[in-house]
């Protein structure tokens, strides 16, 4: 993927909007989901852009993304559907489809199965390169207490950028 000129300025969106949450959206065989996230990394790998998005065995979407071949995340700008993140990270996709629920549009990406958020201004569509299951032996002993308390730990996933633009929403 070229990069474009934008891809500073995109970049520091994300990273701004990233920890008030982006949607993680995949889909495998029939089904999409869709899910919060407010933790991830952008940047270069194997001469890459890559972005790694983090998800827990418990997840819902963790029963797709471990199938699939791509994943989207859709970040919404300035503000915008900052009630809609919250109600989508709080339930989950095994109980309702959240597209009806929460009145957000898929949309079929540019250039991966997955879909994309229409009302969210940022797009990043990735194929995914590789997976990794935390480790929880060698993890930090505070972030051990502090997030995984639970044993509900994370598989990091590393998607190529494989398309990047701003959208309408």
């Amino acid at each position: 993927m070229p990069i474009r000129s934008e891809y500073i300025n995109d970049v520091a969106d994300f990273l701004k909007q990233l920890p008030l949450g982006a949607f993680l959206t995949v889909k495998s065989g029939n089904k999409i989901n869709t899910m919060t996230i407010g933790w991830g990394s952008i940047g270069f790998i194997w001469r890459r852009p890559m972005m790694m998005v983090m998800v827990r065995y418990s997840r819902f979407t963790h029963e797709l993304i471990k199938d699939a071949t791509d994943f989207s995340v859709s970040v919404p700008l300035d503000g915008h559907l900052k009630k809609t993140l919250a109600e989508v990270g709080s339930k989950s996709g095994r109980d309702l489809n959240k597209f009806d629920a929460f009145e957000i549009t898929p949309e079929a990406a540019r250039s991966i199965n997955s879909p994309v958020i229409a009302d969210c201004g940022l797009i990043y569509e990735c194929r995914i390169l590789y997976k990794q299951p935390m480790e929880p032996g060698i993890l930090d002993e505070v972030l051990e207490d502090k997030w995984y308390h639970d044993k509900d730990y994370h598989v990091l996933y590393y998607g190529e950028i494989v398309a990047n633009y701003k959208n309408r929403g």
